[in-house]
């Protein structure tokens, strides 16, 4: 789970933080890491030694306030689409989606912000209309909504790979024709 928010079922306790890297095709057919801290407001401090090539990976640093800014420009998309706006409340939420791209830039690798920054256009005018703002809080929450899902695409792959290669080393390490015993019957006393 990504969310960072997660606790122990049965104590409540927050686990340790640690990062989750996962390969992912870039398109290029070379593997590319994406690497989420996992726990509380994970800070960059948190990860483990990264390679060369980890370091210059898509990463997420703090998923939790990511996701708590995602719901909240979620939420205001949704007041905007409901209630006309004054010329007070547009200026308002221009300087909350301004305020809120720049706190999400801070959580991410330099590569997502400069993808952040070149989908979140700037406003034109110092009071936009309330089709601009549904329009740029629209786009931020369909952003941010990719970007969510490729992080579940990416630990589905990872949970996967994990998977066929423990089954691999269980089968390497069976001796010769001690493979599983599937289709006879057990002994029973």
């Amino acid at each position: 789970m990504v969310d960072g928010d997660a606790t122990d079922p049965g104590t409540g306790d927050e686990g340790p933080l640690r990062p989750e890297v996962v390969d992912r095709p870039d398109g290029s057919g070379s593997p590319a890491a994406l690497t989420v801290a996992v726990g509380p407001d994970a800070a960059p401090g948190t990860a483990e030694p990264r390679t060369a090539e980890e370091s210059n990976a898509e990463s997420i640093e703090r998923p939790a306030k990511l996701l708590r800014i995602g719901s909240m420009v979620k939420q205001l998309l949704e007041e905007v689409r409901q209630a006309p706006l004054d010329e007070a409340s547009r200026a308002r939420l221009r300087e909350i989606y301004e305020q809120s791209v720049r706190e999400l830039a801070e959580g991410l690798s330099p590569e997502l912000a400069a993808e952040l920054d070149r989908v979140s256009i700037p406003f034109d005018n110092p009071t936009p209309s309330d089709s601009e703002l549904r329009v740029a809080h629209a786009q931020l929450v369909g952003w941010l909504e990719g970007l969510f899902h490729g992080i579940q695409a990416t630990l589905v792959a990872q949970q996967v790979a994990a998977r066929t290669q423990l089954e691999e080393m269980r089968q390497r390490s069976l001796p010769e024709g001690a493979g599983p015993d599937i289709g006879r019957p057990g002994t029973y006393l």
